[in-house]
């Protein structure tokens, strides 16, 4: 089982006031984070919720008060205007990051006190900070800009010369420093040191000489580097990715999930004009926090490769192609398509379309069994399907494998395996493993070599090929093995695979479509298209809708609506889910029908292997028993 299943314990719950309005939070909570259910801000820089508290900005300073209590009789002193209970008031402010809730705490935000200790700060700050927001990658998202308008001055007392610090230093290979814009809010040091556990960032000098700098000999290189732009306050660091290509506020922003690894990262994707600029993480305390890896923000790259998949031919034209190596209308060894997939440039050529007349889409062309079933030597053919898919694309994918009666000796789900990193790069190196289990694709954990599928071509057991989305060639199949067969590849990328095939019909990114993924802790999370499709591919739904209705199969009309319609009637799991309510921070799954599975995954962020939450669940079981 790889989903938690122990409840979480009762909080305990304390009120607390603020700015005199009562709530009830968890005992310990921060007062920053106490303020923020009520709508209250208390601006800050170096406070994060994720990070230890260090108290350096003191921009969240507030007024607060506790219960009066007789010193001799500890019994709580009445005041007798208001016959409650008296407050204590501090008579000096105090940091909210670093005070936490507990019974009858009082917390004001907004007195004369408070706005001054804030004005004082925000002009502190700006003595040596550069006018530079006409031309900084923070504009438009810069928490000391907004705080700047809600307090600073409008102009600067300050007439000697400021301090001049080091700018443009490369900190790393993706992380750039403007040293004159840091605040000194330490954020990307207790980042670096606390959760990336790669100890590298330091200040040296002292007082407004102070600069962050990486240690001798040292780089800010690991694959989370980039977490630390997310969190400065500041434009002090900059991606150098994104340094300069577009203004923030020119952006739309959509929900996504990092799908380089099983973990699930949730992230936004934020484009313009059908164009991706760049992918930032998106919070879920469940999943990643507000981190991500350095490597899933790159992604995006993809949709523009140069090796990315395109074709001019109508989609009509490529699935009676497919439809006819499918149903043996096309003779093994003849072609379908051109002899190369590829033009020049690594795009799909114009040529690849075929002289012959397409074969008619006419459903009452594809003779039937009694039972519904392509009528033809099934054994033949072959699926490779995708743990990369979504769940309605592997849903899909099923229905076609059962409707040409094609057995599960012959569906072949290839695993990508690498090495955890214990945060949120897992060791399968694929986003839905899980989802293709569910859905009844794959019937035990997928392996990285297709042996069987090797002997059986060699056997001439296999004739024809539908791969979706995988290149055989790093599974183990080769190139003299691909040409014995006729293969139907929907793909987004070319490879040995694509270049062999028969029918090549390019598809989408998971930037390009809505997705659904199932990810290590069986949690189901839901992913939204950001741009329009590439020209020149198709929506794998589309396509594999298409092929299911020239099979004789149920039309989904290639809506993952539709689709998931049926998928969660027949799915246990996923009963009375709906695709268009799946939760922002997704749904865990019930993963007991998998329990004896041993997957590949350690333990990473949220996540613990089952074996070590059994012996963890068995050791508090034995602690409570041992108890008097």
């Amino acid at each position: 089982m790889s989903a938690p299943t122990a409840t979480a314990a009762t909080p305990d719950l304390v009120t607390v006031n603020i700015d005199g309005r009562d709530i009830a939070v968890p005992r310990g909570t921060n007062v920053v984070e106490a303020a923020r259910l009520l709508g209250v801000n208390v601006p800050h820089y170096c406070y994060h919720p994720k990070l230890p508290v260090v108290g350096n900005c003191r921009m969240c300073l507030v007024e607060m008060g506790v219960p009066a209590v007789d010193r001799e009789t500890r019994q709580p002193v009445i005041d007798p205007a208001t016959g409650r209970q008296k407050i204590n008031w501090m008579p000096k402010l105090q940091i909210g990051c670093g005070t936490n809730a507990t019974p009858g705490l009082h917390i004001r935000t907004a007195t004369p006190a408070v706005r001054q200790a804030r004005e004082s700060v925000t002009e502190f700050l700006l003595v040596n900070h550069p006018l530079d927001c006409p031309i900084c990658d923070q504009a438009g998202e810069c928490d000391l800009q907004e705080q700047a308008i809600a307090y600073g001055r409008g102009r600067s007392r300050y007439i000697e010369d400021k301090n001049v610090k080091p700018k443009h230093t490369q900190l790393g290979p993706r992380v750039m420093l403007d040293d004159e814009r840091c605040i000194l809010c330490s954020r990307c040091i207790r980042f670096t040191k606390e959760i990336a556990k790669d100890d590298v960032l330091g200040f040296i000098d002292r007082g407004s000489h102070s600069t962050l700098t990486c240690y001798p000999g040292k780089q800010l290189a690991n694959n989370y580097s980039l977490n630390t732009v997310d969190i400065c306050p500041v434009g002090a660091l900059t991606s150098t990715d994104f340094r300069f290509k577009m203004r923030v506020w020119f952006l739309k922003q959509t929900n996504s999930i990092d799908t380089e690894s099983s973990a699930g990262a949730n992230t936004v994707v934020w484009s313009r004009e059908g164009q991706i600029y760049r992918i930032t993480p998106r919070r879920n305390d469940e999943v990643n926090d507000t981190w991500m890896p350095d490597s899933g923000r790159l992604l995006y790259k993809q949709v523009r490769a140069e090796n990315r998949l395109t074709t001019e031919t109508p989609l009509a034209e490529l699935i009676a192609q497919a439809k006819s190596l499918l149903t043996g209308a096309v003779a093994p060894g003849s072609s379908g398509m051109g002899d190369s997939p590829m033009g020049s440039g690594g795009m799909a050529d114009p040529a690849m379309r075929t002289g012959a007349a397409a074969p008619s889409t006419d459903e009452s062309s594809v003779p039937h069994n009694p039972h519904g079933r392509v009528a033809r030597a099934t054994q033949s053919i072959a699926l490779v399907a995708s743990a990369r898919s979504t769940m309605a694309e592997q849903y899909l994918c099923k229905k076609i494998a059962d409707q040409l009666g094609i057995p599960a000796g012959s569906i072949h789900v290839p695993a990508h395996l690498g090495q955890g990193d214990g945060l949120l790069v897992s060791a399968d190196r694929t986003p839905n493993t899980r989802g293709a289990l569910l859905c009844g694709l794959a019937t035990g954990l997928p392996k990285q070599q297709l042996t069987q599928l090797a002997a059986d071509i060699d056997a001439g057991k296999i004739k024809t090929l539908l791969v979706i989305n995988e290149d055989l060639a790093e599974a183990g199949i080769t190139s003299e093995q691909l040409a014995k067969v006729s293969i139907i590849y929907l793909g987004t990328h070319a490879n040995a695979t694509s270049a062999a095939a028969k029918v090549v019909i390019p598809t989408q990114t998971v930037f390009e479509k809505d997705s659904s993924f199932v990810n290590q802790q069986f949690r189901l999370q839901r992913s939204k298209a950001a741009i329009p499709g590439h020209p020149g591919t198709h929506n794998d739904l589309v396509v594999l809708s298409h092929i299911l209705v020239g099979l004789g199969g149920h039309d989904f009309a290639g809506s993952p609506i539709a689709a998931w319609s049926r998928l969660s009637e027949e799915t246990p799991e996923l009963a009375g889910l709906d695709y268009l309510t799946i939760p922002e921070t997704g749904r865990v799954l019930d993963s007991t029908r998998f329990a004896h599975l041993a997957f590949p995954e350690t333990e990473g962020l949220h996540y613990k292997p089952a074996a070590e939450r059994q012996e963890e669940s068995g050791a508090r079981m034995q602690e409570s028993e041992a108890r008097p």
